[in-house]
C-alpha cells in the first residue's frame, strides 16, 4: 500500500503535516492553478486591456466565431469539452502541444459539444484556451502573466511551472520509489499546470478570498453556501483549498490520496473550526 503524505494548514492550524509532507517542497496544485488564471483574466480586465465578453477569436484570430467569450471560459459555460482531444495514457496531456492547440481553435466550433451560455460543464480545455488567449491579450507567456498580475501583487513567490527538482516532493510509489508526475507544461498549463509549496497555496488561498487583496474573486472559485471552494487533481496528487465568509480557511494536500478523501478533510476542517467558535 503506498503512503498518503498529508499537509493541512488551516485559520485554526498553522501547519499540521503528516507523514513527510513538508510545507516547503513543491507540490503539483492540478486544477487549483484555474485560479491564477481566473484571476488574471479580471485582472486585465480591471487594467482595460480586455473585457470578461470578448470573444475567443478576437484573440485567437484561429479560432472561427462560435459565441464563445472569454467570461464563458472562466466560469466553465462554453461548451467544450472536459478534455482536449485524443488525451489519454500515462502521461495524457502530452500529446497536448501547441500544434494540437492551433487543431482545436481551428476546430472550435465543431468540438463544442452545446451553445455557449447554455450549461455548465468543467473544461480543461476551456481554461488551456483561455489562458492562450489572454497570453496573446497581454503580449507574453501565461506565466510571465501571473507573475506580474496575481504573485508580485500579492507577495506569493513559491508558485511556478517548472520547481528545482531538488524541492520538488513527488509522490512516494512502490518500495519508497518516487512516482514520475504528469507532464502538464504546454497549452495545458493554465488549466492544471502549476507547482507550488502548501504554504505559497494557502497564501493565495488567504489574500485572495479572505483578505481580498485583488478585490472580488475570480468568477473561477466554486461557491456553496458560505463556502467559496476550488480542489485539484493530478494522477498523484491532489488539493483543496476553501474560505468561509466570517473568514475560516483550509488548505489541504495530499500525495496519492483519493481526491474525494481530500475534499471531505477539507470540509470536516472546516466545521471543525465553526464548532469550535
Amino acid at each position: 500500500m503506498r503512503r498518503t503524505p498529508t499537509c493541512v494548514l488551516s485559520d485554526s492550524e498553522p501547519a499540521n503535516v503528516s507523514d513527510g509532507h513538508a510545507v516547503d517542497r513543491f507540490v503539483q496544485i492540478g486544477s487549483l492553478t484555474k485560479v491564477l488564471t481566473g484571476t488574471a483574466l479580471v485582472r486585465l480586465a480591471a487594467a482595460g486591456a480586455l473585457t470578461l465578453d470578448d470573444p475567443v477569436e478576437r484573440w485567437l484570430p484561429a479560432a472561427p466565431g462560435t459565441g464563445i467569450t472569454l467570461r464563458h471560459l472562466a466560469d466553465h459555460t462554453s461548451g467544450l469539452p472536459r478534455l482536449p482531444p485524443h488525451v489519454a495514457g500515462r502521461d495524457p496531456y502530452v500529446p497536448f502541444d501547441e500544434r494540437a492547440l492551433r487543431d482545436v481553435l481551428s476546430r472550435l466550433d465543431s468540438i463544442a459539444t452545446r451553445p455557449a451560455g447554455q450549461e455548465e460543464e468543467y473544461s480543461n480545455l476551456g481554461y488551456a484556451v483561455l489562458g492562450a488567449a489572454l497570453a496573446a491579450a497581454s503580449g507574453t507567456t501565461y506565466e510571465e502573466l501571473v507573475g506580474a498580475h496575481v504573485l508580485r501583487p500579492l507577495d506569493v513567490t513559491e508558485v511556478t511551472a517548472d520547481p528545482d527538482p531538488a524541492r520538488r516532493l513527488p509522490a512516494p510509489g512502490l518500495f519508497g520509489r518516487a512516482r514520475r508526475p504528469w507532464t502538464m507544461g504546454g497549452p495545458i498549463l493554465p488549466a492544471g499546470g502549476l507547482w507550488a509549496t502548501p504554504r505559497a497555496a494557502a497564501e493565495l488561498l488567504v489574500r485572495l478570498l479572505v483578505e481580498r487583496r485583488l478585490g472580488d474573486p475570480a468568477p473561477t472559485w466554486q461557491t456553496a453556501g458560505p463556502l467559496r471552494w476550488h480542489n485539484g487533481a493530478t494522477r498523484d496528487a491532489s488539493v483543496f483549498a476553501g474560505a468561509t465568509e466570517d473568514g475560516r480557511w483550509v488548505l489541504v494536500h495530499r500525495l496519492n490520496g483519493d481526491p474525494d478523501d481530500t475534499d471531505r478533510t477539507g470540509i470536516k476542517v472546516l466545521q471543525g473550526a465553526r464548532q469550535s467558535r
